[in-house]
C-alpha cells in the first residue's frame, strides 16, 4: 500500500507493470477532477491512498457529477436522486398527472438527460397545456438540445404572462434562443434587463461576450470584473455551481487586455 507520489516516482516499476500504470493513471484522473471541483479533501485522500480512495471518488463523486457536466450553470430549481426518480415514475403508473411528469423533468434536465426530460415536460404538457412551468422548462431544454426556433414560441409566450418567472432564468433562456438565431441586439436587451435585476454571472458573463463581439470592451470589463470580484466572496456551493461561468469570464478577460 503505497501514496499515488511515491508510485509516480517509481516510474520504471510502473512501466513494467502494466497493471500498477493503469491502476496510477486513474488516480491521477480523479486527483485531476477532484482538484478542480474544489474536492479538496477527496484530493488529499486520493493524493495519500491507494487505489481505493479514487474508486470511492469516483462512485459517490465523479458519477454524480459526469451526468451533469454539460448542464453546469444551466441548472433548474431543485435536485434529484434515483430514490426520487423510482418515486415519481410509481406515482406516474398510478396517478399520471401533470405534476408528476414536470418533476421527473426537471430531475432529468439537471442530470443532463435532456431527451429524456423533453418527453417528461411534453406528457405534462398534453395533460395541462396552459401550465407556464412545463412550457418554460421545455423551452430551456429545448435551447440545450440546439433547437432554439423550437425553444422560442414557448419561452416568448412565458415572457408574456410573467417577464420573471423562474426568477430571471426563463429570460436567460430567451435571450441564449435568441443570441443562438442570430438575433444578438435583442439577445442584448434581454441581458441588460437581467442584469438589472439580479446577479447572475450566467447572465453577466454572455453580456460581456456580446460587448466584447462589438468592440464595447470596457463594458464587457465592467460586467466581468463584477462577476470576478463577486465569485471571491461567494459561498462554497455557489462557486461550484458558477465555476464555469467565472472560468469564462477569465479567458474573456485575458483576452481584452
Amino acid at each position: 500500500m503505497t501514496s499515488l507520489l511515491t508510485r509516480i516516482e517509481d516510474w520504471p516499476f510502473l512501466l513494467s507493470s502494466p497493471l500498477w500504470l493503469i491502476v496510477t493513471i486513474f488516480q491521477i484522473w480523479m486527483l485531476i477532477h477532484a482538484i478542480r471541483s474544489g474536492e479538496w479533501i477527496w484530493a488529499v485522500f486520493i493524493l495519500i491512498g491507494w487505489g481505493v480512495s479514487s474508486i470511492l471518488y469516483f462512485f459517490l463523486v465523479y458519477r454524480q457529477s459526469a451526468g451533469s457536466i454539460s448542464m453546469q450553470g444551466f441548472e433548474l430549481p431543485g435536485a434529484g436522486s434515483r430514490q426520487r426518480i423510482k418515486e415519481l415514475q410509481s406515482k406516474i403508473h398510478h396517478l399520471d398527472n401533470a405534476y408528476h411528469h414536470f418533476q421527473l423533468g426537471d430531475i432529468y434536465f439537471r442530470k443532463g438527460k435532456l431527451a429524456d426530460a423533453e418527453k417528461c415536460y411534453r406528457a405534462a404538457l398534453e395533460r395541462e397545456p396552459k401550465d407556464i412551468d412545463a412550457r418554460a422548462h421545455l423551452g430551456q431544454c429545448l435551447v440545450r438540445l440546439n433547437r432554439p426556433a423550437e425553444a422560442r414560441p414557448l419561452l416568448e409566450s412565458v415572457m408574456h404572462e410573467k417577464p420573471d418567472h423562474d426568477y430571471g432564468h426563463t429570460m436567460m433562456a430567451l435571450a441564449e434562443t435568441l443570441a443562438a438565431l442570430g438575433e444578438t441586439d435583442n439577445a442584448l436587451q434581454y441581458w441588460q434587463h437581467i442584469v438589472q435585476n439580479h446577479s447572475y454571472p450566467r447572465a453577466k458573463v454572455q453580456l460581456a461576450e456580446l460587448y466584447a463581439a462589438k468592440n464595447q470592451n470596457d463594458l464587457a470589463r465592467t460586467q466581468l470584473k463584477e462577476v470576478l470580484s463577486d465569485d471571491v466572496h461567494a459561498p462554497a456551493f455557489q462557486r461550484r455551481r458558477d465555476r464555469v461561468w467565472i472560468r469564462r469570464a477569465k479567458s474573456l478577460m485575458g483576452k481584452l487586455k
